[in-house]
């Protein structure tokens, strides 16, 4: 997998970089395995929009991921192919039991086609096998960690992520985010060992404004360049650099405030904030 520039014969195409998908084995999706996804536009269940700059986009199905894996523990599996997702940054693996059931899940990376891969206790600990946390060994590279055991994956999805398990201390395992948090998970928790493929995906740049309305992402305005009537940094004589503190549009200072909530349940659980040294958790 690697970055690959296209010669540019327009203007839009002299930045432009893309991933290179020769690597996938399969272009059509398992029809089982998805289903028909609606375009939101960035608006909650009551029609109001909760979410701007959003709307949009190539048609997408969604394909059905098996986050949990616990179902599936002893039952060996082969890495049939590699699929591209639309809905993530991430590639998918199907997986192909010794049942004859078919599942998707992240693409590991160092995981190849037709390797064998395990869920369970009995699993070894290497990359695409997944297992409890109370399983694998300290010091390992593991992704899609739950944060509730049995609730499915939830840490360390996109593409090139992973955490550090760093220690396990009686029913708690201390991990190491992405973010440089430290966090305590609960040790019966499931994880997958190793870190998840696509990891050149950070490096791809856009290149041009008609790919960012493919992938549904519409144009942000700077406040500063609307009028007043529209915002509060909008206005005055020239080009201004706002004239004030930066504020939403509905007058909120926008920059420097706390947006996790003081007492939140979950706040006892980490260890280090994404602040190197901050103390979260007291």
């Amino acid at each position: 997998m690697a970055i690959r520039r296209v010669k540019p014969m327009t203007n839009g195409q002299r930045g432009l970089s893309y991933i290179d998908t020769s690597d996938l084995t399969k272009k059509r999706p398992e029809k089982r395995l998805t289903r028909g996804l609606r375009k939101s536009g960035g608006r909650n269940n009551k029609g109001r929009m909760t979410v701007r700059r959003r709307g949009g986009g190539a048609k997408r199905l969604y394909r059905i991921i098996d986050w949990k894996r616990n179902d599936k523990e002893g039952i060996p599996a082969k890495v049939a192919a590699l699929e591209y997702d639309p809905n993530r940054n991430a590639r998918l693996h199907l997986l192909v039991y010794a049942d004859g059931e078919k599942r998707y899940v992240l693409a590991s990376n160092k995981v190849k086609i037709g390797q064998k891969v395990m869920n369970g206790p009995e699993a070894e600990p290497k990359p695409g096998n997944n297992m409890e946390l109370r399983n694998i060994p300290v010091g390992l590279w593991v992704h899609a960690v739950e944060l509730v055991p049995g609730k499915g994956a939830q840490l360390a999805r996109g593409a090139g992520a992973y955490c550090i398990l760093s220690a396990k201390e009686g029913e708690l395992a201390l991990l190491t985010l992405p973010s440089g948090e430290m966090r305590r998970v609960n040790i019966r928790c499931r994880a997958t060992i190793g870190q998840v493929g696509n990891i050149d995906y950070s490096l791809m740049k856009i290149g041009k404004a008609g790919r960012s309305r493919h992938m549904g992402r519409r144009p942000k305005v700077r406040g500063s360049a609307m009028n007043p009537v529209a915002h509060p940094m909008g206005g005055g004589e020239g080009r201004r650099a706002g004239g004030r503190h930066p504020r939403s549009p509905w007058g909120k200072l926008s920059k420097g405030g706390n947006t996790r909530k003081k007492r939140k349940p979950s706040n006892r659980f980490i260890v280090r904030g994404r602040k190197r040294g901050k103390q979260v958790g007291k």
